[in-house]
């Protein structure tokens, strides 16, 4: 069976054409081209605005005029992380899906349901000819995975609608009313390269098999963070078997929490045993330290050709030290909601070789006084270790309406249609409502999806039974928006 023949078939079939076309943030020419393609085909007003965000515009259905105008809302591109063992290229090749029980997968790489089933949902509505709804926009956004950009450069004026439903959320049977702010924390350093002994070995140290996720929705879970482990093996292997760092390369974007990387060191060639015996201490140690969250940690070391280059023991010691105590994962929680994250960091890319070091970290927090103090912290670690700290790509938190119109008659149609009452919350991810809400303060804003399951890594998948709910709330709810 192909997921082109799942229901509801209006968006699991714009879903399947979208996964055709690459779309990794950075790269989304194509997918902005398919876009409005699409809207040409299916007869809507559409156009490319400066910040490269797609916006397409549908008239309201004979009767529907007098309603208040409805923004619909979904970020075009997706996080490409793929399993170490997938050959995949983001930039050219369409993504492979897969049907297993009741999940949509795709073939160990991203599924880009965050937030292709917005996008396709958007596309769904914008093609039919038999919903009733009042005047719509499209907003479909640039960039969101990489600091927002589509958002934060929207235009002024550019939009008219009143309501704006975000399709970016990951539970079904959630309404989220608020989200956290965030900020990046890129550290730098640039250093003057040593010479490996020429007599040393070198080993390629590695950290898999973690499950990594998103690094706002995920991060309260406790996951293993690839970058932590790897900086405890080097600290132990530098204090215990002579090692010299050459290179470090883990993690792939600032939302991701980081599932594999590698580092190499050289030793000399009668420690290389240690390195290996301290390797499956290691592994052990992590999978007990993991046990109940993550599964199948492995530790492998290989002996690879000796490098050209080591980073000088005195920059060595004080990255690893930085790296080793830099907070990441869950600072603090709600005080009055204890079950959702209010503060908490990412570690999520390190990259060091021949004379170059960066790290770049994702903060988040609920509240901005928090979230200049983590980033703060942040600072204050590495900048001790002499590394250049830039603060980049700022946004602010998402404050809850709990008197939102919007969510009230949304609340009402949930319970009619399903029997039961939603759950009204704030999450820890970003969205860019916030971002959206600077520029129109007036508009008022619900978000909601399907259910998506470890979304930023190879193994996200969709729930494919949420999915006609999903389209039946928003069906329902473009037929119930109040009148103007």
């Amino acid at each position: 069976m192909s997921i082109k023949d799942l229901q509801p078939e209006c968006i699991w079939r714009n879903f399947d054409a979208l996964t055709q076309v690459p779309r990794p943030s950075g790269h989304l020419e194509r997918v902005q081209q398919f876009l409005l393609e699409f809207a040409r085909r299916a007869q809507v007003e559409a156009f490319l605005d400066p910040a490269g965000n797609v916006v397409m515009r549908k008239p309201a259905t004979p009767g529907m005029e007098n309603k208040k105008g409805v923004i619909l809302q979904a970020h075009m591109d997706m996080v490409p992380q793929k399993a170490l063992t997938s050959s995949h290229n983001f930039e050219t090749d369409p993504i492979t899906t897969r049907i297993e029980g009741d999940w949509v997968y795709a073939d160990n790489t991203t599924l880009g349901s965050d937030d292709g089933m917005g996008v396709a949902a958007i596309m769904a509505v914008m093609e039919a000819k038999d919903l009733r709804h009042g005047p719509l926009e499209a907003l479909i956004t640039a960039d969101e995975e990489t600091s927002m950009v589509g958002a934060n450069a929207l235009p002024e004026g550019e939009l008219n609608g009143e309501i704006l439903l975000n399709l970016d959320t990951e539970d079904e049977g959630e309404m989220v009313i608020g989200s956290a702010g965030g900020v990046d924390v890129t550290a730098t350093l640039e250093y003057k390269s040593d010479e490996p002994e020429t007599d040393d070995c070198a080993l390629k140290i590695t950290v898999k098999g973690l499950r990594g996720g998103h690094s706002g929705l995920e991060i309260g879970i406790g996951r293993a963070n690839a970058n932590k482990l790897l900086a405890r093996i080097v600290r132990d292997v530098i204090s215990a078997d002579d090692a010299c760092l050459a290179s470090w390369h883990c993690g792939n974007m600032r939302n991701a929490i980081p599932f594999e990387g590698s580092v190499v060191v050289t030793v000399p060639k009668e420690n290389a045993g240690d390195v290996k015996t301290a390797a499956e201490d290691w592994e052990k140690t992590f999978n007990n330290e993991y046990h109940g969250i993550e599964s199948g940690i492995r530790v492998t070391v290989e002996e690879v050709a000796l490098p050209a280059t080591i980073v000088p023991e005195g920059i060595r010691d004080n990255l690893v030290d930085a790296i080793y105590a830099c907070h990441n994962g869950v600072l603090r929680y709600i005080p009055t909601l204890p079950d959702i994250v209010e503060t908490s960091s990412n570690l999520a890319i390190i990259d060091i070789e021949d004379g170059s070091a960066k790290v770049k970290i994702l903060a988040r927090s609920a509240s901005e006084s928090r979230k200049e103090n983590i980033a703060t912290m942040l600072l204050s670690c590495f900048s001790m270790a002499g590394m250049k700290v830039e603060l980049s790509g700022e946004y602010q938190g998402w404050d809850p309406n709990p008197d939102s119109e919007m969510i009230k008659v949304m609340e009402r149609i949930y319970e009619r249609e399903f029997g039961n009452k939603p759950k009204v919350t704030v999450v820890h991810a970003g969205l860019e409502c916030s971002v959206i809400l600077s520029k129109y303060p007036k508009l008022d804003i619900v978000s909601f999806g399907p259910t998506l399951e470890s979304p930023h890594t190879a193994k996200e998948r969709c729930r494919i039974s949420t999915m006609p709910k999903f389209w039946t709330l928003l069906v329902k709810t473009l037929e119930e928006v109040p009148e103007k």
